[in-house]
């Protein structure tokens, strides 16, 4: 077993305690800091880095502490698959994990002795999850985070998860199998285009006057910065006329990348990119973000011709996708139409659309 550990000033004096009792349980730790008695830090900054080890599932689990482990978990809880809870008591422990399954549990410096930091983690540990109407509820708690933001991670890019009425209503009726050519192609332009407004929340505004019929004002303007889209062919290119609706001067590049049959690795066939690309804001888009290999590898290939602020569009993905890509580009944000919960043995999502080339092409 292999635990993440995390404090901040007020939770420093439970550190030692819970390092001994994990030793002397021959777990690994992987320890997050704080390495000092410091009152200047931050404990979000490390409810996330270990939060994030847990959902990546890096760790087998997490131990958080501060003052109370209320603001800690609050933190922690914010990173999609967290299930952290303050616990002070051995009854407490037992039951938030035999009925919330916490993979996280946190600790209070000001709540709890050293000496009761043991029989804490031993009801943690050793409690199984009940599972049946519990595991239910767990499940309604999951869908819930697939239909919100992440958290911004400090030094890494987001996975925003769009919970738009309109746009989960479209991705509905582009799921079915029953859905034509003609009315796939149109959802996935009308989807791209809802998903233009907040893809493109970062851009900077700047003021300017203007003469409006009654007097002059003041308005806001986007900052003259330059945009690039760059679709995977091929069904990227589904994604590009909905975006370029709203954002008409941006420039379209292409990226062209085929599986090897052997290695199963993107090979790149094709790659024409603005020349200006490194001064752009570059949206690359894929719609289905499955294994990850084709969007990291895109995402590579701008980056090595000197491409900077890139983000992912894509319409469905999968976890499997998010971390491969965030594994090799932690610095790009996602932005996903829809979450799905795996793959399948074929590579494909689940439950997915199915190929979204063939179907925006009717080639199948």
């Amino acid at each position: 077993m292999k635990i993440s550990l995390g404090c901040d000033h007020a939770g420093f004096i439970l550190k030692n305690a819970v390092i001994d009792y994990l030793a002397s349980r021959q777990i690994e730790v992987i320890d997050f800091g704080a390495y000092a008695n410091d009152h200047e830090d931050d404990y979000p900054d490390v409810a996330f880095k270990v939060a994030r080890s847990v959902a990546d599932e890096d760790t087998d689990g997490g131990i958080l502490m501060c003052g109370t482990g209320y603001g800690i978990s609050i933190a922690a809880n914010k990173i999609p698959g967290i299930r952290a809870a303050a616990c002070y008591t051995p009854k407490s422990a037992q039951m938030a994990k035999a009925h919330n399954d916490i993979n996280i549990i946190a600790l209070g410096g000001n709540m709890n002795k050293p000496e009761e930091i043991p029989a804490i983690l031993d009801a943690w540990i050793d409690t199984e999850f009940s599972g049946g109407r519990h595991l239910r509820r767990i499940n309604k708690i999951s869908m819930a985070e697939r239909s919100t933001l992440s958290a911004h991670l400090e030094n890494g890019g987001r996975v925003v998860v769009f919970n738009h009425p309109l746009i989960q209503h479209k991705v509905g009726i582009i799921r079915d199998v029953n859905t034509s050519v003609k009315q796939f192609r149109e959802l996935l332009h009308e989807i791209s285009g809802l998903m233009v407004y907040e893809i493109t929340r970062s851009l900077p505004l700047t003021e300017k006057e203007v003469q409006t019929p009654i007097e002059k004002t003041t308005v806001r303007t986007i900052e003259g910065r330059k945009m690039a889209i760059v679709p995977v062919l091929r069904a990227g290119l589904g994604m590009v006329d909905g975006i370029l609706q709203l954002v008409p001067n941006a420039k379209v590049g292409h990226i062209g990348l085929y599986r090897d049959p052997e290695t199963l690795q993107p090979v790149e066939y094709y790659c024409k990119l603005p020349f200006d690309i490194e001064e752009r804001d570059i949206f690359v888009l894929d719609p289905m973000l499955a294994t990850g290999g084709s969007s990291a590898e895109a995402i590579t290939l701008i980056k090595k011709r000197g491409g900077k602020k890139i983000s992912l569009v894509c319409l469905i993905g999968a976890p499997d996708g998010i971390k491969k890509v965030h594994d090799v580009h932690p610095d790009v944000d996602i932005f996903i139409a829809a979450l799905d919960s795996h793959l399948n043995d074929h590579g494909y999502i689940v439950p997915g659309l199915g190929d979204a080339g063939d179907r925006l092409f009717g080639t199948k």
